[in-house]
């Protein structure tokens, strides 16, 4: 049974709909008017236990406000959400045990308190017992380095330092499901490396993770399923290497032959291609969709007209991939999306 289930989820806002300056203002005093937007539409998405799920987008996406319907932040508007069998906007406090959530740019330390009186104050009221919290100390200590910043007010905390301190209020319930929003922002890279190998161990110990970040290296280093939403809907759904053939299908094959091939030749026999003269006179590159051509019946075509002497097929990486989904360059290549098995 999935931990995580979001059936037809759905988030509405209303945005004020006025002109600006104070006349705009005044107007909208006396005659309010607004346009819906909507946020996340019809999401449908269940995570297992123990699974570790990257959630991207571009920004504006949706993913700030899923992940706000999942920890029930917010109500939905339509559809239903279900964390381990419970509503989370109803049962916020039954749930609170069982959900640890992580906002890059917020925090849930008090602003004025060591960080060690914040993790106090949250061990009390989740009810860690005292054991469990020492040894679980220590745990973040050794990955985090927190012996260090204990005794720091959250005020004085750098970017870096506050994520390693959020990061143990975090997990320091031991929850079941835990939300991450940009986890490594602000850390070095060894501290990065330290970090998602201590939430691989997470995963593997059976901790549910949804995690949103630009660090493509996060991405790769802690979870094995990719989940994108783009204007509120998913457009993929499956594990991280089948991206590219729904993204980016397009392959470019680099082709030495013993002589000079005319590229209008190759390119009248292969009209779903696009060829071009390379460097060198006996170079050529043929760019094509996957789905139409294989690299095999682009170099059978070549030999037909020179000796082919070497080739390289170059395939977009699984970074280059997700870097040009946030940037909007790339959509879906099929007609639909859904859950690649």
């Amino acid at each position: 049974m999935a931990l995580i289930e979001a059936h037809g989820l759905t988030k509405v806002f209303r945005r004020p709909d006025r002109a600006p300056g104070l006349a705009g203002a005044a107007r909208h005093l006396l005659r309010r008017r607004y346009t819906p937007h909507t946020a996340v539409d019809h999401v449908d998405l269940a995570v297992e236990p123990g699974e570790a799920v990257a959630y991207i987008g571009p920004n504006g996406a949706g993913k700030s406000t899923t992940v706000k319907l999942l920890s029930g932040i917010i109500h939905p508007t339509e559809g239903e959400v279900r964390i381990d069998g419970r509503a989370p906007h109803q049962d916020r406090q039954a749930l609170a045990r069982r959900i640890g959530v992580l906002f890059g740019q917020r925090t849930q330390l008090w602003w004025d308190l060591p960080v060690a009186d914040s993790l106090a104050v949250l061990r009390d009221l989740y009810g860690v017992e005292k054991s469990v919290y020492r040894r679980r100390l220590d745990r973040f200590d050794e990955v985090l380095g927190l012996g260090e910043l204990m005794d720091v007010p959250t005020r004085k905390l750098s970017l870096g330092q506050r994520m390693r301190a959020d990061l143990a209020a975090t997990l320091l319930h031991g929850p079941r499901v835990v939300y991450l929003d940009e986890p490594t922002i602000g850390l070095d890279l060894s501290a990065k490396e330290r970090v998602r190998e201590f939430l691989r161990e997470q995963r593997d110990e059976g901790t549910t993770i949804l995690l949103t970040s630009h660090d493509l290296a996060d991405v790769e280093g802690v979870c094995r399923r990719l989940v994108i939403i783009d204007a509120g809907r998913i457009v993929f759904d499956g594990p991280l290497e089948a991206a590219k053939d729904t993204f980016a299908r397009e392959r470019v094959l680099r082709v030495r032959t013993e002589r000079p091939v005319d590229p209008d030749a190759v390119a009248d026999a292969l009209p779903r291609a696009t060829v071009t003269r390379g460097d060198q006179p006996e170079w050529l590159t043929v760019r094509f969709d996957r789905a139409a051509l294989t690299a095999g019946e682009v170099v059978g075509v070549l030999s037909r007209l020179a000796e082919v002497i070497d080739f390289e097929v170059d395939e977009p990486g699984i970074e280059d991939v997700i870097r040009r989904m946030y940037s909007g360059e790339l959509r879906p290549a099929g007609t639909g999306a859904g859950r690649v098995g």
